[in-house]
């Protein structure tokens, strides 16, 4: 085995949203690195991975594989497994599912940086959606999740994006994490004037992230909300919005999205999520959040110094704060400055020294 020869595992790069992000500081990390992943979209991701060698497992062979990606869950296992890392003694891997059951090589350290633990082992329902289809599905969850709790011991070491994360580890895999938060390309945004007279919800459509809470209390409160992003639950979005004071924008280019943001009264965070990069793209812009109180939301927001929580993910809670909201007591420069906290520069410094540390603690 080549000393130092350093492989990168991410589970798929066919869709562009906060986790492909964070890969791409990592890929940042290892700049000669090979990456493996299950499916790859070069079109939409390409500049993510700039100069990376990619290897895509054999399910890209499937057609239609990219568009009805999350249908092909029960073979995302088997395709992971089939990756061979020999030669390779650092396989460093980012995930919220699937990219952990890899199988490396006798001696080999892999050090996973993970999301969130799989969603199907800690929220089903919401994972699955409607009732019909989770009885349907519950089976085939179970596998799942029978594999999922194996293939976590598999890992050399964890770093989790969150001490919410951390937690979560240890609560269902029974195993310790590194604390490493996400990192933000506040170089991609600019501080915007925030005089758009709307507020903004940026977020890929899944139902768990609860944006409509976000729609029905911009309609209590009587604000207009934009929301940027696509996903499974657009339709039904789109139905909810109709008539209202929401506008579903749908999938928005990076510069369109630094504008809306800009000129948003304040960002909406109103999902419980697993860190949420959103406040902190909102604060590099210079505007506020308002956040729901829990999970990954109260490790970067500063209640009345970069945001407002609301603490019952309920509309009449959210609608609550939308009414009183005053963006004119945030600091435009002290936003910016919360932001910057979480630089990529800190994050591959730090991403560096904990493999480092993990490698060193497995020498013989």
């Amino acid at each position: 085995m080549n000393s130092g020869k350093t492989a990168l595992v991410h589970d798929y790069l066919n869709q562009r949203g906060g986790a492909e992000r964070v890969f791409a500081h990592i890929a940042q990390a290892y700049p000669l690195a090979p990456i493996y992943t299950s499916l790859y979209d070069e079109n939409l991701n390409a500049d993510l991975v700039p100069g990376h060698d990619v290897h895509m497992s054999w399910l890209s062979n499937i057609p239609g594989a990219n568009r009805y990606f999350r249908a092909l869950a029960p073979l995302y296992p088997a395709a992971f497994e089939s990756f061979d890392f020999s030669g390779y003694d650092t396989i460093v891997s980012s995930t919220t599912a699937w990219a952990k059951g890899i199988r490396v090589p006798r001696g080999a350290v892999h050090v996973c940086y993970i999301n969130t633990v799989s969603r199907f082992l800690f929220a089903y329902d919401e994972y699955v959606g409607g009732f019909g289809m989770r009885t349907l599905a519950r089976p085939l969850i179970d596998r799942l999740i029978k594999w999922d709790r194996k293939a976590a011991m598999r890992p050399t070491a964890y770093i989790a994006n969150s001490q919410n994360v951390a937690d979560r580890i240890k609560q269902y895999y029974g195993r310790d994490a590194f604390v490493l938060h996400c990192p933000v390309d506040v170089d991609r945004f600019s501080v915007g004037t925030g005089d758009g007279g709307y507020f903004i919800v940026a977020s890929r459509l899944l139902p768990y992230k609860r944006i409509d809470v976000a729609i029905k209390a911009a309609q209590m409160a009587g604000v207009k909300l934009l929301v940027a992003g696509s996903g499974p639950a657009e339709s039904e979005l789109r139905a909810l919005a109709e008539g209202s004071t929401t506008t579903i924008l749908g999938y928005v280019p990076d510069a369109e999205l630094n504008r809306l943001l800009g000129g948003a009264t304040a960002a909406i965070l109103p999902g419980s999520e697993d860190f949420g990069l959103v406040p902190l793209e909102a604060n590099a812009t210079g505007r506020p959040v308002i956040a729901y109180n829990g999970g990954g939301a109260k490790e970067t927001v500063v209640a009345d110094t970069t945001g407002e929580f609301f603490d019952n993910q309920t509309p009449e809670s959210l609608a609550a704060v939308l009414r009183g909201f005053d963006a004119r007591k945030y600091d435009t420069h002290a936003l910016r400055e919360h932001a910057e906290h979480f630089s990529p520069a800190r994050f591959i410094s730090r991403l560096r020294a904990i493999v480092e540390q993990v490698r060193a603690a497995a020498r013989p």
